[in-house]
């Protein structure tokens, strides 16, 4: 375990050394613009989703100089996805990551143009990756699969459905399926993308895929039960967060008991999956396991 600590320490010094690089140079981008990209973009985090790219790459042998750019694109698709998040008309966040909200930071129109301006970036970063541009088709194939992510099927689609559902009794099911498309989308590319790189045989990218989709799902159910008993000094967010907009989360949902219980399951299924990599897979289960046993 420790061994794998320090692959996973080393992934992420490694993923915020190469991240400023990928970001506008100033005479390439309007000052306040650029400012707002940085101050998001720049946050820390657990980056949970350049480790998987990583972690996923491991299991299928491949270096971590391939898998740079994807790491980048689809953190700069989550940083921009949690700009908007925070806005007056989505989540109304005052806080992200222990400092004020982009749009506390700067205003609320900069952070919406920063929010695109990330976005944007991420598909160039893909479009412009010459680790990728050896293999064209892998190259679509990932682009398109970070698309449907983030899209009306995945993230901004799960957004929609989070928003229509504050105020209402629903069922675990319909809450589930919120999850699927808003964060368990963009997880689940996180390790499929070096699945496609790889060209990995069909049942390891179905498993790596399907590894994703559950981790994410895990993720999620943990992060609504640290909403209720994390402490916001720890989770950089305001407590009871949920419950002050009338959201329906897990532990309203099912109640703590059994939100616990689902994390744990979602865990042990998603390490299930992993019996079909025949690669090293020591750093997927630390991170499902990460998923479910975390401060914040």
């Amino acid at each position: 375990m420790p061994e794998i600590k320090a692959i996973i320490s080393a992934w992420q010094n490694r993923f915020e050394s190469i991240l400023p690089g990928y970001l506008p140079e100033p005479e390439q981008t309007p000052r306040l613009l650029r400012e707002a990209m940085h101050y998001s973009a720049t946050a820390g985090g657990k980056r949970i989703r350049p480790l998987l790219v990583y972690a996923s790459g491991r299991s299928l042998n491949l270096g971590e100089e391939a898998l740079d750019g994807i790491a980048v694109a689809i953190e700069f698709i989550h940083s921009y996805s949690l700009i908007h998040d925070d806005l007056p008309s989505m989540d109304d966040d005052d806080l992200r990551r222990g400092q004020p909200s982009c749009h506390r930071q700067f205003d609320e129109a900069t952070a919406i143009l920063a929010g695109d301006a990330l976005q944007a970036l991420a598909f160039r970063i893909l479009a412009a990756d010459q680790a990728l541009a050896a293999y064209p088709s892998r190259q679509v194939d990932i682009i398109l699969g970070l698309a449907s992510a983030c899209g009306a099927k995945g993230m901004a689609g799960g957004q929609v459905l989070d928003l229509e559902s504050t105020g209402k009794h629903i069922s675990q099911t319909e809450l589930e399926n919120i999850h699927a498309f808003k964060t368990g989308a963009l997880i689940q590319i996180s390790t499929r993308a070096p699945a496609i790189l790889a060209a990995a045989a069909s049942n390891q990218h179905d498993a790596l895929s399907r590894f994703g989709k559950l981790t994410g799902l895990a993720f999620q159910v943990f992060d609504d039960l640290l909403d209720v008993t994390g402490n916001s000094a720890t989770t950089g967010k305001p407590s009871q967060a949920d419950a002050a907009r009338s959201k329906p989360a897990f532990p309203s949902v099912i109640g703590l008991e059994k939100s616990y219980a689902r994390a744990y399951e979602l865990r042990d299924l998603a390490l299930q999956e992993l019996q079909h990599i025949p690669g090293n897979t020591d750093a997927l289960e630390w991170l499902v396991a990460y998923a479910v046993d975390r401060e914040c």
